[in-house]
């Protein structure tokens, strides 16, 4: 049976061009890199100091699996491409809500 389901997993990689573990790895591996940039944002705006680069650098690595989706893969649903859409606005919006409450929390204190 996990031999079925890893069969169909790569399958869909053959499907679309996309190695499902190296799309995994960067999705996974990107997030302490995200969640430092996110440190970091908060550190420098803290100290009002311009947030370009950590902000920028966060943004790369929050999206950095789905770069890697759009430049290998081929022939991907436009679905997909929506879903990802609506997933990439909500965590943008999300992380930005939450950043903005741990300066505010930052300056009170």
């Amino acid at each position: 049976m996990l031999a079925d389901i890893n069969q169909w997993f790569l399958s869909l990689g053959e499907q679309y061009g996309v190695n499902p573990y190296i799309f995994g790895a960067i999705y996974v591996g990107a997030i302490p890199f995200f969640l430092a940039s996110i440190a970091w944002l908060v550190k420098r705006a803290r100290a009002g100091r311009s947030t370009v680069l950590p902000t920028m650098l966060a943004g790369f690595f929050f999206v950095s699996a789905y770069l890697y989706l759009a430049i290998a893969g081929r022939n991907i649903p436009v679905w997909v491409w929506i879903f990802l859409a609506v997933l990439v606005a909500y965590g943008a919006w999300s992380t930005i809500r939450d950043t903005r409450r741990k300066i505010a929390l930052s300056d009170k204190e």
